[in-house]
C-alpha cells in the first residue's frame, strides 16, 4: 500500500536569471503497491517557470525519475533510509495477505517469506548496479546502462503500467470499503449502485489534486498515506487481541491449485524496487544500503506474516480479500480501519501521477507554464476517470491485484534486477552468483507466467459471471 514517506531535504538550485540559491522541499513518496509506489521527486520551480535548465551545485546527490535528474543533498541516515523503505513497501499487501494465506494454506507462508528473501536480494543487487556507474540514479538509468535505450523504454513502460494498475486496485478498494464506512447513507442516481456513486464522488473530490503543479504543496498526502497504513495495522492487531473473536479457525495445510493466483498477491506486497535507487542515492553512506535492505525486508516480511496468520485464524474461510471487510462492523476500530482504507487511495492519486506529469512537462518546455498546467491537468483527469471506469467495471480486487503482481511486479522486482546485474557486472560475476541469479530469473519468470495466466482466467470468469443474466 504505496505506503509513503515524506522527507524534507535541503537542496541548492541556481537559476541563470537570479543566480540565487533557493532552498526547496523534496517529496519522497511511494508507489505500489501497494499502495505500494514511492518516488522521490524534486524540482526547481523558478527554473521550470522560466524554461531554464536547473544548474545545481556540485557535491550533491542526484535523484531522478523518467530520465530527469534532480539534485539533492545525500544526507539520509541508516535509520531514516530503513524507515523510508519500510514505508514504501507496506501497502495493499497488509489487506490481502490473510486472504492469500487462507487460500494457499499455512505452508504458503514459506512462499511469502521466500519471496521476501528473493526481493531483498534483488534490492541488494540494484545497489551493486548503482555502484558500477555513478551516473545511474534511477531504475530507468540502470535499465539503460544494461540494455541501452530499449532497456529504458521497457522499464519505463512496466513502471507506468504498475502505477496505472495499482491505482485501479486502490480505487476498487475504495469502492469496497466506502459503503461500509458510510453505512446508513443511501444514494441513488441514474443506473449507478450506491457503491459506484459513492466511489465516483470520492474520486471527483480527489481529482483537483491532479492539477496541483508543485508537489511540495501536497506533501501532506505522503504523511497521510503512512498514517493510514499504520492505523490499519494497529486496528487489525487490536481486533485480534481485544475484539472478542476467537482465533480458532483452521487454516488448510496447502491448496496447491491456488498457489499461482496467490503468488501474485505475495509478490505485489514486496513491490517497491523502482524507488530503491532513490533511497540509495539519498543515503549519507550508500555502503550501508544492503543493511538497510535486509533490515527493511525483515521487518516487512515479519509484519506481513503476522497479519496473514492473524487474519486467517480470526476469520478462516470467510476472510475477505481485504481483511477490513471481514472485521466486525460494530467495533469502533473497524470504522477506523475502513476510513483509513478509504482515505489511502485519495492520498495516492496526485503522488502516483507525479512521475508521468514531470515527464510530460519536460516534453512541453517550449510552451508556457499555464499551457503545461492545462495539458497536464486534462490528461491527468482523463486518466483518473479511466481508472475510475475500470475499477467500477471490474470490481474484483484480489484478481486485479494478483494480475498486477504477476504481470508487472514480478518483472520489476525479480526478473529485471537480475538481468541488469548480470549484464552490467558480467566480467566480475562469479559462477555461484551467476547460478543464483539464473535460478531467481527462472523462478520469477515461472511465477510471472503461471500467475498471470491464473489471475487472468479468474478475472475473465468473474467478468463473464458478472455480465451473465
Amino acid at each position: 500500500m504505496s505506503n509513503v514517506e515524506v522527507k524534507s531535504v535541503n537542496r541548492w538550485c541556481s537559476c541563470p536569471e537570479f543566480n540565487q540559491p533557493t532552498n526547496q522541499n523534496q517529496v519522497a513518496t511511494e508507489t505500489v503497491h501497494g499502495a505500494r509506489l514511492a518516488i522521490q521527486l524534486s524540482n526547481c520551480d523558478t527554473c521550470v517557470e522560466e524554461n531554464n535548465a536547473c544548474k545545481c551545485r556540485e557535491g550533491s546527490g542526484v535523484l531522478s525519475f523518467g530520465g530527469s535528474e534532480n539534485h539533492t543533498k545525500a544526507d539520509s541516515s541508516f535509520a531514516h533510509s530503513a524507515i523510508n523503505m519500510v514505508g514504501m513497501l507496506i501497502g495493499l499487501g497488509q489487506l490481502s495477505t490473510p486472504y492469500a494465506l487462507e487460500n494457499g494454506g499455512w505452508t504458503s507462508a514459506f512462499l511469502l517469506v521466500g519471496l521476501g528473501i528473493m526481493c531483498a536480494y534483488t534490492s541488494h543487487i540494484i545497489g551493486k548496479c548503482l555502484e558500477e556507474d555513478a551516473s545511474s540514479k534511477s531504475y530507468q538509468d540502470i535499465g539503460e546502462q544494461a540494455f541501452g535505450t530499449k532497456g529504458r523504454i521497457i522499464t519505463s513502460t512496466f513502471i507506468y503500467l504498475e502505477i496505472f494498475l495499482s491505482l485501479v486496485s486502490y480505487t476498487i478498494s475504495l469502492s469496497d470499503n466506502l459503503p461500509l464506512a458510510l453505512r446508513g447513507v443511501h444514494l441513488s442516481w441514474l443506473h449507478l449502485s450506491e457503491a459506484q456513486l459513492l466511489t465516483s464522488i470520492a474520486v471527483l473530490v480527489a481529482l483537483p489534486s491532479i492539477w496541483l503543479r508543485d508537489l511540495s504543496s501536497i506533501s501532506f498526502l505522503s504523511f497521510g498515506g503512512i498514517l493510514m497504513s499504520l492505523l490499519i495495522c494497529i486496528t487489525i492487531g487490536w481486533t485480534a487481541a481485544f475484539g472478542g473473536i476467537k482465533s480458532n479457525q483452521r487454516i488448510p495445510i496447502l491448496q496447491l491449485r491456488k498457489i499461482p493466483g496467490i503468488s501474485g498477491l505475495y509478490i505485489f506486497s514486496y513491490a517497491g524496487h523502482i524507488v530503491f535507487p532513490n533511497i540509495y542515492t539519498a543515503m549519507k553512506d550508500p555502503s550501508k544500503f544492503t543493511k538497510v535492505t535486509v533490515t527493511s525486508f525483515t521487518v516487512v516480511t515479519g509484519l506481513y506474516t503476522a497479519l496473514a496468520f492473524m487474519g486467517a485464524k480470526l476469520f478462516g474461510p470467510t476472510v475477505n480479500s481485504q481483511i477490513t471487510l471481514s472485521m466486525p462492523q460494530h467495533l469502533v476500530v473497524t470504522k477506523i480501519a475502513l476510513w483509513a482504507t478509504v482515505l489511502t487511495p485519495m492520498t495516492k492519486y496526485a503522488l502516483e501521477f507525479a512521475p508521468f506529469a514531470i515527464q510530460l512537462e519536460q516534453n512541453l518546455t517550449s510552451t508556457s507554464s499555464r499551457v503545461r498546467m492545462l495539458i497536464r491537468g486534462i490528461i491527468g483527469s482523463s486518466l483518473l476517470l479511466v481508472i475510475l471506469a475500470l475499477a467500477l467495471s471490474i470490481p474484483y480486487f484480489e484478481h486485479v491485484l494478483s494480475l498486477t503482481g504477476s504481470l508487472v511486479s514480478t518483472a520489476i522486482s525479480v526478473v529485471f534486477p537480475c538481468a541488469f546485474y548480470l549484464k552490467i557486472c558480467w566480467p566480475r560475476v562469479s559462477k555461484p552468483a551467476l547460478l543464483l541469479n539464473g535460478v531467481v530469473v527462472v523462478i520469477g519468470a515461472l511465477f510471472g507466467v503461471v500467475g498471470t495466466i491464473s489471475s487472468s482466467m479468474a478475472l475473465l470468469q468473474n467478468i463473464q459471471r458478472g455480465h451473465s443474466p
